[in-house]
């Protein structure tokens, strides 16, 4: 049962976002506007709904429409060592071989939408003093978890982006389109995360709350060499009622389970509100089959590092065709159990599977990096029980008495292979140019150094007139 439905409640608040081509600053196009409806608390919670919508994305075939989170697969594993397309062709293809251009669909309409997400919040922020002083704390932390949420995605992805942390007006393209420093970006995520956390509460895993927004600035915290911040935040949550599923499995297949901190919410069968990403890990049933499998470097190490009781739920051979490997955690519906077992809806691509954005598991081995804080390994007490759970459940009962940081990522990899994170990882550990130019070349690609940020989109830069420069080496 998901917590929270779009639908109805935008049938109303779609009306404030019929975009022009300027997603910064949308013009509406129909009588209602933000000036004659952000008036009180029920019209403000719809405002707070369609950030939520917009980071779900539009479940459509066009790059016209803002994806969302469904596409994000593309941009994070499909740079790593972890998947790739099947058939190597088109621009999803560019991905892989580190030959992405600037002119990149994809590329495009992941800035676009992120940044559609970034307009939602900051219309929020805008119509505050419109709220009643009990509400206005919480939407503000929703809409600052979610414009944090989507900078940290960024400014990783891009370095120096535009920063807008306000409506601003069409005219307005010095702030459209100037990029600001990754330094200045990360002050505001920090800032927002931390009203975020101290406004909010927790419960409900499908919008922000206080773990969700200290779990995100904790691996902010991280990414900038802030350990001891990052340690505090972790063992924060440590002490709330989160804790590990005991089956890896129901992980994914139990939905809104005592492991989930936050997770970006889907709903089957209609495409206003379910997905397609996970139709994209299947062999004939995607809209652009099989765009996202597993690569043989990563069933190597699963089947060397996985576990016996989380490897197996985490990828598959390919039933139709063995030569081919599946990501499990996220077949469409398949919530009756083993690997093998699962049954698929009629319309793969109708699919209700949550993604997950934050677990419980991330958290632990957050808190074993913390106390790492950028050193070689550590026998800690505290480290090695956080470290230990993660093992223990996935099968791996050896005795841990030390923990490398090699083991840490190597732990990562294996826990949250498949979810958007073994590309973030290897940047933070400061190994994404040996790893990916190892992997590069063992698999026939062209990567370079200037590889680990994306383009900045080639129509950003024609419509900047002069103002926004490309990133190095595109």
């Amino acid at each position: 049962m998901k917590h929270l439905k779009f639908i109805g409640v935008l049938l109303t608040f779609s009306l404030l976002f019929a975009c022009n081509e300027d997603f910064l600053e949308p013009i509406p196009e129909n009588v209602i506007s933000s000036e004659n409806y952000f008036l009180n608390d029920e019209q403000i919670e719809t405002g707070v709904i369609g950030i939520y919508d917009a980071m779900q994305g539009i479940n459509s075939t066009s790059l016209n429409d803002n994806r969302g989170i469904q596409q994000e697969f593309y941009v994070t594993e499909m740079r790593s060592d972890n998947t790739r397309t099947k058939n190597q062709e088109g621009e999803a293809a560019q991905f892989e071989s580190y030959t992405i251009t600037p002119n990149n669909g994809i590329v495009e309409n992941y800035y676009r939408s992120t940044y559609n997400t970034i307009y939602r919040a900051n219309l929020v922020l805008e119509n505050l003093g419109n709220a009643s002083q009990t509400a206005a704390p919480i939407f503000e932390g929703e809409a600052k978890f979610a414009r944090a949420y989507s900078y940290f995605n960024l400014v990783r992805l891009f370095g120096d982006v535009p920063l807008v942390d306000r409506v601003i007006s069409p005219l307005d393209a010095e702030t459209a389109y100037t990029r600001v420093s990754t330094s200045t970006i990360y002050d505001l995520i920090v800032s927002d995360l931390e009203t975020a956390a101290a406004n909010l509460e927790n419960g409900e895993y499908a919008r922000a709350s206080k773990a969700a927004a200290e779990a995100l600035l904790a691996k902010v915290h991280l990414t900038l060499g802030n350990y001891l911040e990052a340690q505090t935040l972790c063992e924060n949550i440590m002490g709330y009622s989160y804790m590990l599923e005991p089956n890896f499995n129901d992980v994914f297949y139990n939905e809104g389970n005592n492991e989930i901190i936050f997770a970006i919410v889907f709903s089957p069968g209609i495409e206003a509100d379910s997905q397609d990403f996970s139709a994209e890990f299947m062999n004939g049933v995607g809209r652009t089959v099989g765009v996202n499998y597993v690569t043989q470097d990563a069933v190597a190490f699963l089947d060397a590092n996985g576990g016996p009781d989380r490897t197996p739920f985490s990828y598959r051979i390919d039933p139709f065709q063995p030569t081919q490997n599946q990501v499990v955690k996220y077949l469409p519906n398949g919530e009756d159990g083993g690997a093998d077992g699962k049954t698929f809806m009629s319309d793969a691509t109708l699919s209700g599977n949550d993604w997950v954005v934050l677990r419980y598991a991330d958290v632990l081995l957050m808190h074993v990096e913390s106390i790492i804080a950028g050193g070689q390994d550590t026998s800690v007490s505290a480290a090695l029980n956080s470290f230990q759970q993660i093992r223990d459940r996935a099968g791996l009962t050896d005795t841990v008495t030390n923990i490398t940081k090699q083991d840490l990522l190597n732990e990562r990899r294996a826990e949250l292979a498949f979810e958007n994170q073994r590309l973030f990882d290897l940047l933070r550990f400061g190994e994404a140019q040996s790893i990916l130019s190892a992997h590069a070349t063992a698999t026939g690609g062209s990567y370079s150094a200037t590889d680990l940020l994306l383009p900045i989109p080639q129509r950003e830069i024609n419509l900047s007139n002069g103002l926004m420069q490309q990133n190095p080496g595109y």
